[in-house]
């Protein structure tokens, strides 16, 4: 078999990530009190806060942090100080500090497709952060290079591609989320397959294409096998 190019996202694809944000907020929402708002309306209030700064600041538990810190301060509605606001903070603190969680099934067939293809991390992120969580992984034998990059859009696949001499039509980007690893992928000319997770971040999600030659989707990250 000729070996394919195989660009694997991070967070919750490998390793659980965005459960551990829901309970964070969940946490948050909690500790907001808040008497009148509903935590569907916190939440909502608190997207819209993490959209306003993606751009000053990026992804990554301690950006997340900045935000709850700006949320309590905008919604509480009681008297409070910068101890309450620090505490607002450490909530997401935490997550940086949590061991990885490797989802079911992504070693065993790491395994499977190192021994067949190039295998890249792809990621975006905190560099620092990703790079950690990569580490305390341990997979990191199963893949000849990891890039890290503060947004996965159509420009970041061409760079990547181009600067590795990967063949677009022989590369396929493998991840959950329809906006950093479907859309973009396929509008930069490569291959995509999507392995959903159940708890990917509302703000990555839209509507994807039907199947196709260029675009698959898997049930699980173990069904990879069955296609390559």
């Amino acid at each position: 078999m000729e070996r394919l190019w195989l660009l694997i996202d991070a967070d919750d694809t490998l390793w659980e990530n965005a459960r551990h944000f829901e309970e964070a907020v969940a946490e948050f929402i909690d500790f907001l009190g808040h008497s009148r708002l509903s935590a569907a309306e916190i939440r909502e209030i608190l997207d819209r806060i993490e959209l306003d700064h993606l751009g000053e600041q990026g992804y990554g538990s301690r950006s997340f942090g900045r935000n709850l810190r700006r949320c309590f301060a905008r919604l509480a509605d009681r008297r409070y100080d910068e101890v309450d606001l620090d505490r607002a903070e450490a909530i997401a603190e935490r997550i940086f500090h949590r061991p990885v969680e490797i989802i079911e099934g992504v070693s065993e067939t790491l395994a499977y497709l190192s021994e067949r293809h190039h295998l890249t991390l792809f990621t975006k992120g905190h560099p620092e952060e990703q790079l950690l969580k990569f580490q305390r992984s341990r997979l990191g034998p199963r893949f000849h290079g990891c890039r890290v990059v503060p947004e996965k859009d159509a420009a970041a696949y061409r760079e990547l591609a181009g600067s590795e001499g990967m063949a677009p039509a022989r590369t396929w980007m493998i991840g959950n989320s329809p906006n950093s690893d479907i859309h973009p992928a396929l509008e930069a000319g490569l291959n995509a397959v999507l392995v959903p997770h159940e708890a990917t971040w509302s703000l990555e999600l839209s509507d994807t294409p039907p199947p196709s030659e260029r675009f698959r989707i898997v049930e699980r990250f173990r069904d990879l096998e069955k296609l390559f």
